[in-house]
């Protein structure tokens, strides 16, 4: 459900949808940058072929050329931006359950439709704070954690922040759906894990409209 995602045991690259949500004017990303990373596309195609199966990118680790680039070039706001639409694994399968949950609870608080997202969905309960925002704590079974569970991971890996921004927006997309707002990333806490690596990690996003 969560994690990289993974098709009869063959990891997906999705950088071309990545790519083409930068060259949208709203990424705020600078056409001068833009060839980095259609190079770095080209050569990927060279290696895999034109669909990218197999190649393994945008993992936990966080340690490809793409995803080098996009933290040398990108700014955490382009970032979180591009995230908005491009989130790990944000479930778009379970699309028509999460709208059928916003109509059915629209005329409910913010507050009482969070719990009976949690409840109906399994999922953790985000926090309604006093700024508008959302704090949520993450973990799941899949992607970083299922490395940390099966002892791959004695320290968080140097980049491990990047891998959970693209998380965020799976949940920003999520959340959503299911709660009819509107959401931005304001934030994503990984030091949780610098205590133990099986940690949740936290995610803020500030609430831009919380009308269902």
């Amino acid at each position: 459900m969560f994690g990289i995602i993974i098709k009869k045991e063959r990891e997906v690259c999705m950088v071309k949808s990545m790519l083409s949500a930068m060259q949208k004017k709203q990424s705020g990303v600078s056409e001068k940058v833009l060839p980095v990373f259609e190079s770095i596309i080209e050569k990927y195609e060279e290696e895999a072929g034109p669909n990218l199966i197999g190649l393994k990118c945008l993992q936990p680790e966080w340690d490809d050329e793409f995803a080098c680039a996009m933290a040398k070039h990108l700014t955490q706001e382009q970032r979180f931006q591009i995230y908005k639409t491009q989130g790990a694994c944000n479930g778009a399968g379970a699309d028509k359950e999460r709208n059928a949950f916003a109509l059915e609870y629209a005329h409910l608080a913010l507050d009482e439709r969070m719990k009976l997202f949690s409840e109906t969905f399994r999922r953790w309960k985000p926090t309604l704070n006093k700024d508008n925002t959302l704090t949520l704590h993450f973990k799941c079974s899949h992607g970083y954690y299922k490395r940390a569970l099966d002892g791959t991971y004695t320290v968080p890996p140097k980049n491990v922040e990047l891998y959970f921004e693209r998380s965020a927006g799976g949940r920003l997309y999520e959340l959503q759906k299911a709660l009819g707002i509107k959401l931005n990333i304001k934030s994503v806490d990984v030091s949780p894990l610098n205590k133990n690596v099986k940690n949740p990690v936290v995610f803020t996003f500030e609430i831009l409209d919380e009308s269902s």
